[in-house]
């Protein structure tokens, strides 16, 4: 049925009219791609933008006579853009001599006394941008200094005034545009712009916009309706706060050019707060703004044309703001601090170098993983037995210094060659099983075959011997390649993982955030912020914000209320306080684990000494996982107690990087058997409780086995492997055990497990002891059975002694949950 509607001819010319319409999407897509790479590469390369700004800047006067940034504009271009250098020069002059033939050798005079000043200075110091300014103000002021002298006909008080404050202004000048030319002609990557960046930028704007004064369209003035376009892009774009900042800006750029439009900066000012306070209502809400500014402003005026010529230039730049492209405006916000446009260009970038680092954690994985598997494949299976070929290449070897000499070679090997191998072959099997040949039937009628019986019976013994070892040798080389193997199996793993984290984005949830701060509110407790980094069950984090909480707030209000709303056990997981009196704490919350782990330690040297050779560890998992630990070094005193004590910080630094137990039990033991010659080992018991469903993991390396209490039932759980470090290679056996609530488990070193010697049955003894235990509290356990054992003993500690005990029980809040069914939300 489903084939026939795809089938059908009106669904087929649908599917042909919207392929077109892709096809058409696509196209104008690229064109208008390759329009504006071409009007870049005209704007920019060409230089075309800096011919048009080059002309409004060299037009652009203060006070009618003044030019500051006529030599600023070529000294930037110098330095940037060497190569449009010559485009600036003839731009600059043609512009002051729009305005001015009189004055235009002064920009004449000025750019070719800096270009000389720079070039020479570059010639004794390379390129220097520091000494820029200095060449720029040293410049204008020689040649203002000049003109003003010749006009005057000598040198007063108003020639130095003018001069240096031509000079000091070009210079300043020369700063600004440092920093905002660049900004529009360097293609960089995509980046937000500082608030110095941003009010540089409207200054050489505003600059710019000087220069188109005089030019009148209808009686409009062109630079008033600029600054009111560029207003309005900024009040729309940043806001009130970026609308009056440019409105003050521009408006005191254009007064000092005039002093007539000094009301420019207070209508520019007012009507940018206004048009960022009602950007909600979009364009029409900005336009309106600077429309009501410019009419309040306007009305301070004494003549009525005056004001109606000011609302028409408000209305031309409000049409030219919603004839402004949308694509254009979004362009704009990516460099605006604050702006959903911008917030979204950051959380792409982040997201691109989150991708290419996760990929390169990928990449790293992927080569472990191969480099396992290279190493898996190049394992062999151990041999048992001789086969064949080794059957025959061993038999070579020993008739090679016996048979191949002998003068009955022909006769044994070429006229009795199945006697002769049947012979060698059980006489090496009898030298494998015996370790030599007995003086029985095989040896008498081997010596009735052959005329040199015991050379050969030696050689062979000898041949065995190498053969043995090599073959060890090559037994130990299969297993340190599946230890490597495993290992560099492990490390991808926990890369790969590592790389899925990466990836994950942290979700919005701005609705959650909002309903809990509120809940909060309406319980009375004043908060700052709520910032929610994660809402999976059973893996919450909140950070929230909240006055100095004397009274413990976080956990008696605000956690219980976070419980009822998650529904989760929620808890207070971190607290970072203020350090003033009068600031905000920071304070975690995250998810309670469905089961607690409370423990309990007795621990003694012997002969009472100060240093035991046992060491023990607690150590909390990222995972959701508890580790108790015990580990006995060889022997007594100081010297066990550094081994046995850097045996566990082996284990916590692997077990902390997240690499499954029985790799990082491995790859310790390899790094102990491996690191010295000196026979020193320790034995190591490990119990991994998961505290979401109280399951446990046992890995015993030639430990002592432990018990689970449960009520009056003990059940011991053992294993039987070597201490670490002592074999190159071991399997590690691990057990598996479903723990309850109020369960309790012991560990315990060997200088505790075995009793005194007239018991014969140390696990009955043991049990016993746990039986009859009266408390459940994990330390008193645990005093008790070191005390019962030193008892039995005769109150001698004749070994180190480590008792570790633990209680399983479930989590039960502090305080309970307070009901809030109105705010209860969705994860």
């Amino acid at each position: 049925m489903s084939q026939r509607i795809l089938n059908h001819p009106s669904m087929e010319k649908r599917t042909g009219v919207g392929d077109s319409l892709q096809r058409f999407k696509d196209s104008a897509t690229n064109r208008l791609t390759k329009v504006r790479s071409w009007m870049r590469t005209v704007l920019f390369q060409w230089g075309l933008f800096i011919y048009l700004v080059g002309f409004l800047l060299g037009r652009a006067m203060i006070l009618s006579e003044m030019l500051p940034f006529v030599v600023p504009f070529f000294a930037v271009i110098w330095m940037t853009k060497r190569e449009h250098a010559k485009l600036a020069f003839i731009a600059l002059i043609l512009g002051t001599m729009s305005v001015n033939l009189s004055v235009a050798w002064f920009t004449v005079s000025a750019l070719l006394v800096y270009a000389l000043i720079q070039r020479t200075s570059e010639l004794v110091l390379k390129k220097n941008t520091k000494a820029v300014f200095i060449h720029v103000f040293l410049s204008v002021w020689a040649v203002r200094f000049g003109y003003l002298t010749a006009t005057e006909g000598m040198v007063s008080e108003y020639t130095w005034m003018i001069s240096t404050a031509e000079a000091s202004l070009s210079a300043v000048v020369t700063m600004i545009f440092f920093q905002s030319i660049p900004l529009l002609m360097e293609r960089k990557r995509q980046r937000s712009y500082r608030n110095e960046e941003i009010i540089c930028l409207m200054i050489f704007l505003a600059s710019i916009m000087i220069g188109t004064i005089g030019w009148v369209v209808y009686g409009m003035a062109v630079e008033s309706i600029l600054a009111r376009y560029v207003l309005l892009l900024a009040a729309f774009v940043g806001g009130a706060a970026i609308g009056s900042t440019v409105g003050v800006v521009t408006g005191l750029i254009l007064s000092l050019a005039n002093v007539a439009s000094l009301y420019q900066m207070s209508l520019l000012a007012f009507s940018g707060l206004l048009g960022g306070l009602l950007r909600e209502g979009k364009k029409m809400g900005v336009g309106v703004g600077l429309l009501i500014g410019t009419v309040l402003i306007s009305m301070y005026g004494d003549s009525q044309t005056l004001v109606m010529t000011s609302i028409y230039e408000t209305l031309v730049a409000i049409s030219l703001f919603l004839l402004t492209p949308k694509s254009f405006i979004e362009h704009l916000s990516r460099y605006v601090p604050g702006t959903v446009e911008h917030s979204q260009e950051q959380q792409q970038y982040m997201r691109k170098v989150r991708d290419i680092t996760a990929q390169k954690v990928e990449q790293f994985s992927d080569l472990f993983h191969t480099l396992s598997e290279s190493f898996t494949a190049m394992e062999k299976p151990k041999k048992t037995d001789f086969d064949t070929k080794d059957m025959d290449v061993f038999l070579s070897r020993v008739t090679e210094h016996t048979c191949q000499t002998c003068f009955k070679k022909e006769k044994c090997w070429a006229n009795k060659f199945e006697e002769t191998y049947q012979y060698m072959e059980d006489l090496m099997q009898e030298c494998q099983d015996e370790g030599g040949v007995r003086q029985g039937r095989l040896y008498h009628d081997f010596s009735n075959h052959c005329v040199k019986p015991d050379k050969v019976i030696q050689a062979i013994k000898d041949e065995l011997k190498s053969y043995e070892a090599s073959q060890q040798l090559q037994n130990q080389l299969t297993e340190s390649r599946r230890l490597v193997a495993d290992q560099l199996r492990g490390v991808s793993q926990v890369m790969d993982d590592f790389a899925k984290e990466i990836q994950r984005e942290k979700t919005t949830h701005q609705k959650q955030e909002e309903q809990i701060g509120e809940a909060i509110a309406d319980a009375g407790v004043d908060i700052d912020q709520v910032e929610i980094y994660q809402l999976d069950a059973g893996n919450i984090d909140i950070e929230i914000t909240l006055p100095k909480n004397d009274l413990n707030e976080s956990e008696k209000i605000v956690a219980p209320l976070l419980s009822s709303i998650l529904e989760e056990t929620i808890v207070v997981k971190h607290t970072e306080p203020s350090a003033s009196p009068y600031g905000h704490d920071r304070v975690s919350f995250g998810s309670a684990k469905q089961f607690v782990v409370k423990t309990g330690v007795a621990n003694a040297a012997k002969g009472g000494g100060w240093v035991s050779g046992d060491s023990y560890s607690t150590l909390p998992i990222n995972a959701g996982k508890y580790a108790l630990a015990i580990s006995d070094g060889m022997g007594n005193g100081e010297r066990a107690h550094i081994e046995s004590s850097e045996t566990l910080q082996l284990l916590r630094n692997v077990l902390q990087s997240g690499i499954e137990e029985t790799v990082a039990i491995k790859s310790i033991n390899s790094v102990l058997s491996l690191r010295s010659e000196d026979e020193i080992f320790s034995t190591l018991d490990l119990t991994m409780i998961d505290l979401q469903d109280a399951s446990a993991k046992f890995l015993k390396v030639g430990s002592t086995p432990s018990f689970i209490k449960r009520g009056k039932q003990v059940k011991m759980v053992e294993s039987s492997n070597l201490p670490i470090g002592m074999l190159h290679e071991f399997d590690v056996d691990v057990v598996n055990e479903q723990l309850k609530a109020g369960d309790l488990l012991i560990l315990m070193s060997d200088g505790v497990y075995e009793g005194p010697k007239h018991i014969e049955n140390d696990e009955v003894w043991m049990k016993r002891i746990i039986q009859e235990l009266k408390t459940e509290d994990p330390q008193e356990v645990a005093d008790v059975i070191m005390e019962r054992v030193i008892r039995e003993r005769g109150g001698h500690i004749v070994d180190d002694m480590t008792v570790m005990v633990a209680k399983v029980d479930h989590n039960l809040p502090k305080w309970a949950s307070i009901p809030t069914p109105q705010y209860a939300i969705a994860k």
